[in-house]
């Protein structure tokens, strides 16, 4: 069966990896493409191409088409332009390729955008920070009047974006200068916030959405999981330690199992996919839904269960029969870079 993953994050080096390993019995080539020709996935899978570069939207999906048909691909697992991938199933189908997207169209739409995924998430046990979404400067002073009596700290971040980029604690203290000299990381002054925001409104208009959200202070936990259209398959949950080179505990904490589950049934999550939450008031508090692969992924999998493969495996012919192995609560695990050469 031939399996293509397109350009996408740097944890399908990590998937393919574990796929082969995993895949004694040869039933997939792993085809991989990508604009760099020196990725590092170029070496791992079973055959390789160069993407083209400038292809965006209906373009680039056409071109997927393409790919899909010349190199008889059977199963396609999308990265980029995954939103618009997943509607069109019908497409590929027609040349016989079956698409595993991580959700349907609309849901990835939502998960996308924070402001509107918070606002429609209802989850009791690990509910979503307060939040207001802003676009100019009085939005914000508005949101900011209503959130800080209530809560110690707040935050900013964009309502789409990845990685954390964007995200900051607002400092009322200090200045984004004396955090800079400081070396305080992921913080902005609240005086030089207001400031930047003002001109960017006087330059521009509205800027793109952002959130000003309640700071969570406790443990971030990073649930890496398997879904089968709605259904929890499988998930281990990896507690980040505050110490640095300390490495992540598998913490198989049963609440935020259970909330995992009612938003992979709520979202009808599918494939491999990763779940953020944060403690904040003694309780786990959602943070996103990430629709792929966590950079992570390769930790989780030391745990037991070989999620990629699990997750193709399943798509491919069936969970059912497939064994799975039980996560290794409390495990600690850790990544560690290895020097190589490119090719």
């Amino acid at each position: 069966m031939r399996v293509w993953y397109n350009r996408t994050f740097s944890s399908v080096n990590a998937a393919i990896k574990l796929i082969r390993e995993a895949d004694t019995e040869g039933r997939f080539t792993i085809i991989h493409s990508n604009a760099n020709r020196h990725a590092p996935a170029a070496r791992l899978a079973h055959e390789f191409y160069v993407e083209p570069t400038g292809l965006k939207g209906d373009a680039y999906v056409d071109w997927c088409l393409r790919f899909c048909r010349d190199h008889h691909i059977d199963i396609f697992v999308p990265g980029r332009e995954a939103t618009l991938l997943a509607a069109e199933h019908a497409r590929f189908a027609d040349i016989q390729t079956r698409v595993l997207s991580a959700a349907p169209p609309a849901q990835l739409k939502r998960i996308h955008d924070k402001a509107d995924f918070y606002a429609a998430t209802v989850l009791p046990d690990a509910p979503v920070a307060a939040f207001r979404p802003f676009t100019t400067l009085e939005q914000f002073d508005a949101a900011y009047a209503e959130l800080r009596p209530q809560h110690a700290k707040l935050c900013v971040k964009p309502a789409h974006g990845i990685y954390g980029l964007g995200f900051a604690i607002v400092d009322e203290a200090r200045s984004s200068a004396a955090l800079l000299l400081g070396g305080v990381e992921y913080h902005i002054g609240y005086q030089d916030l207001r400031r930047g925001l003002g001109e960017l409104v006087a330059a521009s208009g509205p800027f793109k959405t952002m959130l000003l959200m309640e700071f969570l202070d406790g443990p971030e936990y990073s649930v890496d999981c398997v879904g089968d259209h709605g259904r929890l398959v499988t998930s281990v949950v990896r507690r980040k330690l505050p110490q640095a080179g300390g490495g992540q505990l598998i913490d198989m904490r049963q609440d935020i199992l259970d909330a995992t589950a009612r938003l992979a049934a709520d979202y009808q999550l599918n494939g491999v996919f990763n779940v953020q939450f944060r403690e904040g008031g003694g309780r786990p508090r959602l943070l996103e839904i990430n629709p792929r692969m966590s950079g992570g992924i390769g930790m989780a999998c030391l745990a037991g269960p070989n999620l990629p493969y699990i997750a193709l495996r399943g798509f491919a012919e069936g969970y059912d029969g497939l064994e799975i192995p039980a996560p290794r609560h409390g495990m600690r695990v850790a990544e560690v870079g290895v020097a190589t050469e490119l090719a």
